[in-house]
């Protein structure tokens, strides 16, 4: 059953910490849930196998099982009724999941008050897989949810606490073994089976995952393999974070490997899809960096219309991050372009936003003949409207123009001209023959200096051996040389 179908579960998530301290009582003899930070749901990365050149794109919150934990047994006992888990019928792995589910795909689609109740649930069903009868794995969607939880942000120890126990073979070895070195930083170990695993698995509920899983291990290897698993995790599971998680990675592939086309076209779904997503300004970055890298492969109405489906506000704060970027970069087209926008969507010029569209617009033309009237404009911001670095940007800036507007120095003008006894410059004959006194004087100079510094090498009796091994070595060769042509 796909998970459209159960987005009216939202409820039972909510339900389940009103049941949480009957759970926790009637598992009180489970073992306790080993405490480890894990990767979030579809950004399950380690630290061995994160994205290069994300890097600068730091990984999103990571979800703690532990926290999680203590919150549920932080809620008071005698103010919650106590509702048998096996009775209860909705305490069920699978059904859990899908709770989490729907909680984390909201969180990516902008409702971040979620992510509250993610922590919850990851907790919970952390505690449920760890005190479930074994019995309930005879249902395949009981296994899938296990698996799926440890790929979603859950305790990998819990995964090893189930596969330990697991004497009837509920689980394949082949899956568990790849998610146990994943979740434990040894994912290149696995990473040709991973591959073989995710397409084996790809029309089943934890083959988007899988997908995922993949290209986040191959993606420093097998760029172009990883984009491959990308595209089939979203594409089996759209409107997830799933999808999220794939987009935004596919970006990062883009700007590194100089996929322009490819990339945009990422980028036009990402902002359809996920514009309100917690992790839409790691994508920014991305978005900034692919079109200053690449800016005469990118067309100006490609950006514009790719901006055009967010509001203004963004739009506008989008535009600045471009004009900035592109104006440190020596990107004057671009960043004129991006200023421009920016202002237009700023609305009165007075405002903040419109003094730092005109400060990047500025930027961008100091290296043009425009310099002083650029230079001017950007000295009239006050320094209230820029940031820290902006200011430090600007007093850059100031410094270049002002000594490229600076007038000549007379005297440098003058170092190169050869001048007679009574001030006035040498004639070309003067210049060349050396009819002037003061000429000569710089010539019977030049020869002085050479001959001191001809003795001082004479008399270094280290120089005078190399001299004459030089030469031995000379004589030599023209010896041979004098042969051949015998």
């Amino acid at each position: 059953m796909k998970r459209r179908q159960h987005r009216h579960l939202l409820p039972l998530a909510f339900s389940l910490a009103l049941t949480a301290t009957g759970v926790v009582r009637a598992e009180e003899s489970a073992p306790p849930a080993a405490h480890a930070e894990a990767p979030a749901a579809g950004h399950a990365e380690t630290a061995a196998e994160a994205p290069a050149g994300h890097g600068a794109t730091p990984p999103p919150a990571e979800a703690q099982a532990s926290s999680a934990g203590h919150e549920a047994a932080a809620v008071p006992a005698e103010a919650l009724p106590l509702v048998p888990p096996d009775e209860s019928g909705d305490t069920v792995p699978y059904k859990m999941l899908r709770s989490l589910q729907f909680v984390q795909d909201s969180v990516v689609l902008g409702d971040h008050s979620a992510s509250e109740m993610q922590r919850f649930m990851l907790g919970t069903i952390d505690k449920r897989l760890r005190a479930v009868d074994p019995a309930v794995f005879d249902d395949d969607r009981n296994i899938d949810a296990a698996l799926i939880y440890a790929m979603s942000g859950g305790n990998p120890q819990t995964l090893e606490y189930l596969v330990a126990r697991d004497v009837n073979g509920y689980f394949d070895n082949r899956v568990t073994d790849i998610l146990r070195k994943y979740l434990s930083g040894k994912g290149l170990l696995v990473a040709k089976t991973l591959v073989d695993t995710a397409q084996e698995y790809k029309d089943k509920k934890i083959g988007p995952y899988l997908a995922l899983v993949g290209g986040n291990v191959t993606i420093a290897k097998s760029p172009e393999e990883a984009l491959k698993l990308y595209d089939l995790a979203r594409l089996n599971a759209p409107g997830t974070i799933i999808e999220e998680a794939a987009l935004r990675r596919s970006v990062a592939i883009c700007v590194d490997k100089g996929m322009v086309d490819q990339g945009l076209q990422y980028s036009q779904r990402y902002v359809r899809r996920f514009l309100h997503s917690p992790y839409a300004s790691q994508f920014a970055d991305l978005f900034v960096k692919l079109l200053v890298d690449h800016d005469h492969d990118v067309k100006p109405d490609d950006v514009i219309g790719i901006l055009s489906f967010m509001d203004e506000a963004r739009q506008r704060e989008t535009y600045l991050r471009i004009a900035r970027a592109a104006a440190i970069a020596g990107k004057g087209e671009l960043a004129r372009m991006a200023a421009g926008r920016a202002q237009a969507l700023s609305g009165d010029a007075n405002n903040a936003f419109g003094a730092l569209a005109d400060f990047y617009g500025g930027m961008a033309a100091i290296p043009t003949d425009k310099i002083d009237t650029a230079a001017r404009d950007i000295s009239t911001i006050a320094d209230k409207a820029l940031s820290p670095r902006d200011q430090i940007l600007r007093a850059a800036a100031r410094s270049v123009a002002e000594q490229v507007l600076r007038q000549p120095d007379a005297a440098s003008l003058t170092q190169g001209s050869a001048n007679t006894s009574d001030g006035q410059e040498a004639s070309s004959e003067q210049a060349a023959g050396g009819g002037s006194a003061g000429e000569g004087a710089v010539h019977d100079a030049a020869p002085a200096v050479g001959s001191q510094s001809a003795d001082s090498q004479n008399t270094d009796p280290a120089f005078s051996s190399f001299v004459t091994s030089s030469r031995s070595r000379l004589d030599e060769i023209d010896g041979l040389l004098n042969k051949e042509s015998n």
